[in-house]
């Protein structure tokens, strides 16, 4: 299960039903765009402007997890879709089925984006662009600074010893924690192999023996929030950054080994409609003012992939928008095992779940 499955309950967000595909436009409305989205694009705050700018209405359907999403394109009819937000490194498997469209890049602010997100291995093929990156952040180390060393959060050692026992809370997503435990030991997630898993086990041993739970976002985020455990094991700022201004002293670190990088975006599809209104959309969501709304969608906070994103100075300073750089030189892209090292990687996940 992706982010965006997690993220979603995380914030406690109903699901937003703009409009039901199928649905007729309000009066006044030209043209609709149907669109298949994680929770943080149904926020009437990133689309309202858009809408009144182009006098379309939104028609949004929510998903969690690629392969959900790509479930829903299969049982759609050919140009029933229009857009779809996608996990960075899944864009190849909607372009292996056929269904993306390449995007303009002389008409995407490119030259703008963070140069660590644009993701050119994971969305470009033959030469062109199939994905656009629109929002990142890290699987790292979340933490209540009144209850821990802050100094001691620079460093992952720190949740395989003892000092913290019991004051853990794991986050239930095997693949950016393994990510984390690589890195710990200094691995890189982009190489692992078979031959890693039991160092890694032995990092995931001891992270368990340290943590008072290893349970799903919601829980594990209210652990942090309520005071229940003072450190998150995968959180990061889309766990804190949202509710920063109720609890400030919820805080983020990305550790001297690093963190995992997790990368959302945009692509278009190739049977639309209306990928004149598609591209105007990317282009929204993509422009100063559409990134700030998205980076702090009432869903759950990230980093805008634009650097020139129209957030207040407050919103910078609790995404730490000015760290970006150095937070980039350290991170790691999520693993991407193969399907037999992948199940391997899910059955040491269990095991350690399991482990008394």
């Amino acid at each position: 299960m992706t982010l965006a499955a997690f993220t979603r309950r995380l914030a406690g967000a109903s699901f937003i039903a703009l409009a039901a595909i199928g649905l007729a436009a309000p009066a006044g409305a030209a043209e609709e765009l149907n669109a298949l989205v994680w929770c943080d694009h149904s926020d009437p705050n990133l689309l309202k402007p858009f809408e009144e700018a182009n006098g379309a209405k939104v028609n949004v359907k929510e998903f969690e997890g690629t392969g959900a999403g790509l479930a829903i394109v299969e049982q759609s009819k050919p140009g029933d879709w229009d857009v779809m937000v996608i996990d960075s490194i899944d864009v190849r498997r909607g372009v292996d089925r056929g269904l993306f469209e390449p995007l303009p890049e002389d008409k995407l602010p490119l030259a703008d984006l963070f140069p660590e997100v644009k993701m050119d291995a994971a969305t470009m093929f033959g030469g062109k662009r199939y994905g656009i990156t629109e929002k990142f952040g890290y699987n790292t180390v979340g933490y209540n600074k009144a209850k821990v060393d802050a100094a001691d959060m620079q460093s992952l050692a720190v949740l395989t010893g003892d000092k913290y026992k019991g004051r853990i809370a794991i986050y239930d997503y095997y693949l950016p924690v393994i990510g984390m435990a690589a890195m710990a030991i200094g691995k890189k997630t982009a190489d692992l192999t078979e031959a890693d898993l039991p160092a890694i086990r032995d990092v995931l041993f001891k992270m368990k023996a340290n943590a008072k739970a290893v349970t799903d976002v919601v829980a594990s985020q209210t652990a942090l929030a309520t005071g229940e455990a003072d450190i998150l094991v995968g959180g990061g700022e889309w766990v804190t950054a949202g509710i920063a201004k109720e609890n400030p002293d919820l805080d983020f670190s990305i550790p001297k080994e690093g963190a995992v990088l997790w990368s959302q975006s945009l692509a278009m599809f190739k049977d639309s409609k209306k990928k004149d209104l598609a591209l105007k959309f990317i282009q929204y969501v993509l422009s100063p003012e559409g990134q700030a709304r998205l980076a702090t969608s009432s869903c759950y906070w990230g980093m805008p992939a634009n650097t020139k994103a129209s957030l207040s100075d407050d919103q910078k300073r609790i995404l730490r928008f000015a760290e970006q750089p150095d937070f980039l030189k350290r991170a790691q892209g999520y693993p991407a095992p193969s399907e037999a090292l992948d199940k391997k990687m899910q059955d040491l996940w269990t095991e350690m779940i399991q482990a008394k």
